[in-house]
C-alpha cells in the first residue's frame, strides 16, 4: 500500500473524533418537545410533520450513550430524554412492547422486531453508561423479544405483530434479524451473558447460508417458512426498509457483525477456524464488486437485481458508512492492505459528496450525479450509521461499541 495507512495514523483518529462530535452536535436538535427524538430536515430543524419513530429514538439514545462514555459533557441528559420516551410514550402499558411510532400524523401501533431490536441496543448502551433505569429497560426489552420475537426452532427472529400481539405478519425479513444480531451482541457484552451471543451466532449462520446459496447476494425477504422471496417488492423497489433485490449496504453490515460475533466467541475460547472471515470477505467483496461504480459514477448504488443490474441507483449515506466500518474490521482481522486502501476511498467519497460542512451531519441520499436527492430519504433523521463509522475504526472488533467504550478501549 502506498502512502500512509489511515487506520494506523493518530492524526486520522483525531479527525474521526472531530467528525463524531460534529454529528452529535447536529443530533442534539432532534429532541422532540413531547418526548423522544424526532425527524430532522436538511438544515437540522425538527420536522414536526413526522411522528416520533421508535427506531430513531432508540438510535439517538444509543448514540448519546456512546457520547456519554466518551466523556462528552451534557450527553447524559439526552440519554435520559430517550429513556424517558422508551419507558413512557413509546411503551405500550396495556399489551407490552413498544409502538413503532407515536404522534398525530401517522402513528403506528404495530410491534416490529426491527424497532424492538433497537430498544435492546439503546438500553444496552445506556446500561453501559450507567444511566438510571437502563438496566431494567434492557431486561424488559430482552424478555419481550424472547417471548414474542425469538423463534428457538428456527434460530431466527419473527417480524411483526399487531398491537395486541394477536395477529402476526406473514413475512420474515433479514433486516430485522441483522439488527437483532447487533442488539444481542450488545446485550451479551454489557450483561456478560453469552446466551445472547449464541443466539446471534445462530442467526448469522443461517444468514450466511442464504447468502452463499445466492452467490453472496443476500436475499432480504422470506416467507414465514424462511423460503427466499426474490421478487418481493419488485413494483416498489425504492422502499426504505424493504426494497426489492439485494441491498448493498447490508452486505457490509453483515460482514462486520459476523466478524464481531466471531471475535466475541474467540474471547470464550471458541474458534470458528476462519469460517466467519471467509464469509465476511465474500459478502463484502461481492458488495464492492457489484455496488461500487455500478452505473459508471462514484458511489454505491442502493440496490441491485439478482443479475447485478442496478435497480435503485441513489446513493445512501448509510451504505458508505457501513462500508467504512466493514473495511476497517476486515483489515484488522485479515491484515489485507486492500481493505485499508478501500477504507480511505470510502472516506474520500463521504468527504467529497456526503459530509455537509455548512449545515451539519451527512446528506442522507444523493443521486447518480452525487447531488442531493430524496427518492428514498428526505432530511437527515439519523446520525447512528455515520457516528459509528467514526468509532469502529478506533476500537477492537469486539466487544460491542458500548461495552468497549465502557471498558476504556477507545484510542
Amino acid at each position: 500500500m502506498g502512502g500512509v495507512n489511515w487506520l494506523s495514523t493518530p492524526a486520522h483518529s483525531r479527525w474521526l473524533e472531530e467528525e463524531g462530535d460534529s454529528l452529535l452536535a447536529f443530533g442534539q436538535m432532534a429532541v422532540h418537545p413531547e418526548g423522544g427524538f424526532g425527524w430532522l430536515d436538511d438544515d437540522g430543524d425538527l420536522d414536526l410533520s413526522h411522528d416520533v419513530e421508535l427506531w430513531i429514538t432508540c438510535r439517538m439514545t444509543h448514540s448519546f450513550a456512546l457520547a456519554a462514555m466518551m466523556g462528552r459533557p451534557g450527553a447524559t441528559a439526552y440519554v435520559d430524554h430517550g429513556l424517558a420516551a422508551l419507558t413512557g410514550r413509546l411503551h405500550d402499558e396495556l399489551h407490552g412492547g413498544w409502538y413503532a411510532a407515536v404522534g398525530e400524523h401517522n402513528p403506528n401501533d404495530a410491534k416490529e422486531a426491527y424497532g424492538h431490536a433497537f430498544v435492546i441496543l439503546a438500553a444496552a448502551s445506556a446500561t453501559a453508561a450507567n444511566r438510571p433505569g437502563a438496566r431494567d429497560l434492557l431486561e424488559r426489552a430482552l424478555a419481550v423479544h424472547t417471548d414474542r420475537f425469538w423463534d428457538e426452532s428456527e434460530g431466527m427472529s419473527r417480524e411483526s405483530f399487531s398491537a395486541d400481539w394477536t395477529e402476526e405478519e406473514q413475512y420474515r425479513g433479514i433486516n430485522a434479524n441483522m439488527h437483532t444480531v447487533e442488539a444481542y451482541l450488545a446485550a451479551s457484552d454489557v450483561l456478560g451473558d453469552p446466551m445472547y451471543l449464541r443466539r446471534a451466532w445462530r442467526i448469522i449462520q443461517r444468514a450466511m447460508g442464504f447468502a452463499e446459496a445466492n452467490n453472496w447476494l443476500l436475499p432480504e425477504h422470506f416467507s414465514i417458512e424462511w423460503e427466499p422471496q426474490l421478487e418481493f417488492n419488485r413494483e416498489t423497489p425504492a422502499h426504505p426498509f424493504r426494497p426489492f433485490g439485494a441491498t448493498i449496504g447490508h452486505s457490509f453490515e453483515w460482514a462486520r457483525l459476523t466478524l464481531q460475533a466471531a471475535a466475541a466467541l474467540r474471547s470464550l475460547g471458541e474458534d470458528d477456524g476462519g469460517w466467519a472471515l471467509s464469509c465476511a470477505r465474500s459478502l463484502y467483496d461481492a458488495g464492492v464488486a457489484q455496488g461500487w461504480y455500478a452505473d459508471g459514477a462514484d458511489g454505491f448504488v442502493y440496490t441491485i437485481d439478482w443479475d447485478g443490474t442496478p435497480v435503485v441507483r441513489g446513493r445512501m449515506h448509510w451504505v458508505v458508512a457501513e462500508a467504512i466500518g466493514a473495511a476497517a474490521v476486515l483489515y484488522r482481522e485479515s491484515g489485507d492492505e486492500v481493505y485499508a486502501e478501500q477504507y480511505q476511498t470510502w472516506w474520500d467519497y463521504a468527504a467529497n459528496y456526503l459530509i455537509d460542512v455548512e449545515r451539519g451531519s451527512w446528506l442522507h441520499e444523493v443521486g447518480t450525479d452525487n447531488e442531493p436527492s430524496a427518492t428514498v430519504w428526505a432530511g437527515k433523521p439519523d446520525i447512528y450509521h455515520a457516528l459509528q463509522a467514526t468509532l469502529i475504526p478506533r476500537l477492537p472488533v469486539a466487544p460491542a461499541l458500548a461495552a468497549s467504550l465502557r471498558d476504556g478501549n477507545l484510542d
